[in-house]
């Protein structure tokens, strides 16, 4: 079971805009929705899912409203918050941006997206290129002969549409990857692994085939090649124009991709990661006066590559003042908001080490709270680098016309969550 009713509020929990689709839940239940979240908030039990009798809200926060689906059955959650993420993006596809002015200057066109995007609680058409065709932002007057609806709704291929052309027929492949680590204060690797994602940008006439080659181990087993670097993905998961059976069957990824830019599938690779920016520090408070920080910052990758806008971010006490800086390279900064040392760097090769200190004057009073201790996180950019290995070996594009058609590969390395512990 999916969703009864739609909701989008605002931060006061004013309804903007609703749709009923089952007519099993009493509508004012909506009511009871943001005096049940405030007081969640206040005892600290902030919960994805809310309860009030027999009725469930499900909901997510993006700038300055609440999406809110309501249902009173055992529903499918994760296809509930699916689809509230996806009605984002489809709303940030037609208005830029999304907040409180853009539903009410478009409530119209919402209303129409909230009819095409689900039906009797159960998401349909969601893919916001399909809906542009026949849901439109300008006030055209409607004709009999546009009254027709587009055949990618209901043919078998409903993320692409046929006639699309092109002069130059090209199709690049984005394969990004984001290192997740985390490092006691020991200097010890507690956790890593690696959440890939290969990206498209389509930009092909016609209806082409496409079948895309990685060096997967699996694939290697089965056709008994074994010679090379090869990965083990983990958690894959495609979109939907991939034809499951044929991966299943012999590995391979065959699919008719949808125009324009898309996530073509995104995996996880488990497995002990060097972290590729190493940071030591020395962090010494001296009680009622100071306190003193030393971070040294290394490359460990390879000296042909470079990471670009690195950041590294260092946690101060709540009460420090008059910040000091020395830097061998980039320049830092204190945000007091986040109370932070934020030093970033713009290009760090690999292989090299760089130093940063900075001084902090503390209050003769001290504070009583009890404060954390907040990880150092990083932030960075490695082009042309893979960490897990992972490669495209070919892109085969085939269409019925014999055109030629160019694909162009990039890689690109980044920080996901990476935290380093301290000792203070």
């Amino acid at each position: 079971m999916s969703a009864s009713a739609i909701f989008v509020l605002d931060l006061k929990g004013k309804v903007l805009i609703c749709r009923n689709y089952k007519g099993d839940v009493d509508m004012a239940e909506i009511d009871h929705f943001m005096p049940l979240l405030m007081q969640h908030e206040e005892e600290g039990l902030l919960c994805p899912v809310i309860s009030h009798g027999n009725v469930h809200f499900m909901w997510i926060k993006h700038s300055n409203l609440y999406l809110v689906a309501m249902t009173n059955k055992n529903s499918n959650a994760s296809l509930v918050y699916s689809f509230l993420y996806k009605l984002v993006e489809v709303f940030t596809e037609y208005f830029k941006e999304l907040e409180e002015e853009s539903i009410q200057d478009n409530f119209v066109v919402v209303y129409e997206l909230l009819d095409e995007l689900m039906d009797f609680g159960f998401p349909q058409t969601t893919d916001s290129k399909i809906l542009q065709e026949y849901i439109t932002q300008e006030g055209a007057k409607l004709e009999v002969a546009k009254t027709k609806v587009p055949t990618t709704v209901t043919n078998a291929v409903s993320w692409r549409s046929e006639g699309i052309k092109y002069k130059k027929n090209e199709v690049f492949i984005d394969v990004i990857e984001s290192i997740n680590v985390l490092v006691n204060a020991n200097g010890s690797v507690m956790s890593s692994d690696i959440v890939g994602s290969i990206k498209l940008k389509t930009m092909l006439s016609g209806m082409p085939e496409l079948r895309l080659g990685l060096n997967d181990r699996v694939l290697f087993a089965l056709t008994g090649r074994d010679k090379g670097k090869t990965v083990v993905m983990e958690d894959v998961k495609f979109h939907q124009c991939v034809r499951l059976s044929r991966f299943e069957n012999d590995r391979t990824i065959s699919f008719i991709p949808p125009d324009g830019e898309s996530e073509l599938m995104s995996y996880r690779i488990n497995t002990h990661v060097k972290p590729l920016i190493w940071i030591e520090s020395i962090i010494e408070k001296f009680s009622h006066s100071r306190v003193e920080i030393m971070v040294k910052a290394k490359g460990q990758f390879k000296k042909q590559s470079v990471a670009n806008n690195v950041e590294v971010r260092v946690p101060v006490p709540s009460d420090a003042d008059s910040p000091k800086f020395k830097t061998s390279t980039g320049n830092a900064k204190y945000v007091p908001e986040k109370n932070l040392v934020v030093w970033t760097i713009k290009s760090f090769p690999g292989g090299k080490e760089f130093l940063m200190r900075a001084h902090f004057g503390l209050p003769s009073v001290e504070n009583d709270e009890l404060e954390g201790k907040p990880p150092i996180t990083v932030k960075f950019e490695i082009p042309y680098f893979t960490v897990s290995g992972i490669q495209v070996r070919y892109m085969k594009i085939i269409e019925k016309s014999g055109y030629q058609a160019l694909p162009w590969v990039r890689y690109i390395t980044q920080s996901g969550d990476y935290q380093l512990r301290t000792n203070v």
